[in-house]
């Protein structure tokens, strides 16, 4: 909880939900949101062309911001991303070639357009690239203007600098000048939309100071910083990897039943936090459900699961997600709407042994695995255990055209012969 007895309605919402962990000036910030409308915003680093689960917490503070009717800026880095974020990372970034870059960053407006409703009223969102005003800087200019304010033994005394440069790996000059362009990008949000609050992850404290710093320094203005927490499980998994990678936001990416089962599969103990943090149910509702014990928990996590995919990828396919669970957890049927992959025709066939039709449908990554998955009783063949791993499976084994692998109780996939 804040120390500062807030006012505003989007601070109080925001506290209420675990949402803030550090703040420059809580109660000058709670101030300028009580006296009116305040716009705020987040960067996003266009690494891939989907945000995942790990980026959720982050857009959900400007949908929180939007619901407040405050205005939110969603600042894709498409001038940063020639550099790449240093923060916490063992080595550089691999650097991108313009049509990654650009193929990324249409990817990254897609999955923000899912979560807030972009416009040109005084709440709606508004998308903005900082290649627009990085590209164009000169470096004398930068240096003259901007460099001249930075201290570099402050620099260095950022955790995430000062973790790189404990490794072997060291930072390049490159990385260095990230903190510098982040700063700037704060002042230009600032002076060309009227930006005064910067928020994002824990780990992005230092950069967003020395931001605040700089239009303290060069335009006499007071603007502010917000944080949020680093979201990991109770038994300390970092939010948004799973065993085969990150859980995307894209349905090209990751299937919307298994966007929504990442959700059911919550941990009890976390079940109430994530309902706070990612949907948009009353706090008092998500504390009642992440207090319920025993079978009625798991009815909890499908509330949880179907909310936050409902705010993903829309109601209509967070229910039709959460009756293609029903219908092959609960009533054993073959629930056709699960994710699905073709299977040579050939292989059934010829007949193929269970280890490695496991193996090379994705359920597991080496027919290693499969085989101690088989072993290991974690394996089903159309709702059935298999317990020969050199089972041979033919086109016999096809129930209603298709083959259903299931891989313990939480991944299952659709077999169709092509």
């Amino acid at each position: 909880m804040a120390e500062h007895a807030l006012k505003s309605p989007f601070l109080k919402e925001a506290d209420a939900r675990g949402y803030i962990f550090q703040c420059t000036d809580l109660a000058a910030l709670d101030d300028a949101l009580c006296a009116g409308p305040v716009t705020g915003y987040i960067g996003f680093d266009p690494t891939a062309d989907s945000l995942h689960v790990g980026n959720a917490l982050s857009i959900m503070m400007l949908r929180l911001m939007q619901r407040h009717g405050h205005r939110p800026i969603a600042l894709m880095g498409g001038g940063t991303a020639k550099i790449g974020d240093p923060s916490f990372r063992d080595e550089a970034r691999a650097l991108m070639s313009p049509e990654k870059l650009a193929h990324n960053l249409a990817g990254i407006e897609v999955s923000l357009r899912q979560f807030l409703s972009f416009g040109s009223g005084p709440s709606d969102a508004m998308l903005a690239n900082n290649a627009e005003w990085l590209d164009r800087l000169s470096y004398i200019e930068l240096l003259q203007d901007v460099g001249v304010h930075f201290s570099i033994s402050r620099m260095l005394s950022f955790e995430s600098v000062r973790q790189r440069l404990d490794r072997e790996q060291g930072l390049t000059f490159l990385e260095f000048n990230y903190s510098i362009l982040q700063s700037y990008d704060f002042r230009e949000l600032n002076r060309r939309h009227g930006a005064v609050l910067q928020m994002g992850g824990s780990d992005q404290w230092g950069n967003i100071v020395a931001g605040i710093d700089l239009a303290r320094r060069t335009d006499s203005k007071q603007v502010f910083g917000l944080t949020t927490p680093l979201v990991t499980t109770s038994s300390g998994a970092k939010m948004g990897k799973s065993a085969n990678g990150a859980t995307w936001l894209s349905a090209e990416k990751l299937p919307v039943f298994e966007y929504w089962q990442f959700w059911r599969n919550t941990e009890d103990a976390d079940v109430g936090r994530f309902l706070k943090f990612f949907t948009d149910l009353p706090v008092e509702e998500c504390e009642r459900l992440g207090a319920l014990e025993g079978a009625a928990i798991n009815e909890a996590k499908k509330i949880l699961a179907t909310e936050a995919t409902a705010i993903c990828h829309g109601r209509e396919a967070a229910l039709a997600a959460a009756e293609t669970a029903r219908q092959a957890f609960e009533t054993g049927g073959l629930a056709t709407d699960l994710p699905s992959r073709d299977l040579p025709k050939a292989d059934l066939e010829t007949g193929i042994p269970a280890f490695r039709l496991f193996g090379e449908s994705g359920l597991v990554a080496t027919n290693s695995e499969a085989r101690r998955l088989i072993r290991g009783g974690g394996a089903r063949l159309n709702d059935e255990p298999i317990q020969d791993e050199n089972r041979v499976i033919t086109s016999d084994d096809l129930v209603e055209g298709v083959l259903k692998l299931s891989s313990g109780k939480k991944r299952h996939l659709l077999l169709r012969p092509a």
